[in-house]
């Protein structure tokens, strides 16, 4: 839902660390992958608004309703990403005993890095698009939602809590609501900040308040 943007799910990653894709499975990322390259390269050139699905079906070499099969809005095609199932998979990953908060900015972290490091330019785009855009915004805040209950989940999967405790949604969508506000920051700020440090520094505030006066 953010910055991020894991790329486990890509044909080279996944015959490096898992079974090898069916062939329908490659096909399909393939075309995912074909329609957002032809999205950004377009919004790129002339701006979000001016870019059609026609153009981006043209660009792909796909059919409209091919884009829209894979992706229900334009929006959808600048922000859906593997994020969220790559988030509870490696949250599962930590050790049982690990605090959360360290579990939480270990998997934050390695997810930022993993998307800057792999695609910085699209990362930059997709939340500058964030900022100036509303729809892409209000698309963005539709789909907290569903980040959050994946949230709630893995939260309560460590916990022992139910993913439906208030306390647990609280928690969750005050941190998916952070992570949305940071992303939008790094935007608005030219994207001069270090990504990673401002995710902890929206960690320190969710751990332990706002600081004091002249402090972060």
């Amino acid at each position: 839902m953010t910055a991020a943007r894991p790329t486990s799910t890509s044909p080279t990653r996944a015959r490096s660390e898992g079974p090898r894709l069916g062939l329908r499975e490659r096909k399909k990322i393939k075309t995912r992958e074909a329609i957002r390259g032809a999205t950004y390269a377009l919004i790129e050139e002339q701006g979000y608004d001016a870019t059609t699905i026609d153009q981006i079906a043209d660009r792909a070499e796909v059919s409209p309703s091919t884009v829209f099969r894979y992706f229900p809005t334009k929006e959808d095609i600048v922000l859906t990403d593997e994020f969220d199932a790559v988030m509870l998979e490696e949250i599962r990953r930590r050790p049982a005993e690990e605090p959360w908060a360290d579990t939480i900015r270990y998997v934050l972290r390695r997810a930022v890095q993993a998307g800057m490091e792999d695609e910085p330019e699209v990362s930059r785009l997709r939340t500058r698009l964030m900022v100036e855009v509303p729809a892409v915004r209000s698309r963005m805040t539709q789909s907290m939602s569903v980040t959050g209950r994946t949230l709630c989940q893995a939260i309560a999967e460590r916990t022992g809590r139910d993913p439906g405790d208030l306390e647990v949604r609280v928690y969750a969508m005050s941190l998916i609501g952070g992570l949305l506000e940071t992303t939008m920051y790094w935007a608005e700020h030219g994207h001069r900040d270090d990504l990673p440090d401002l995710i902890g520094r929206t960690l320190d505030v969710l751990d332990g308040g706002l600081p004091g006066p002249g402090n972060r």
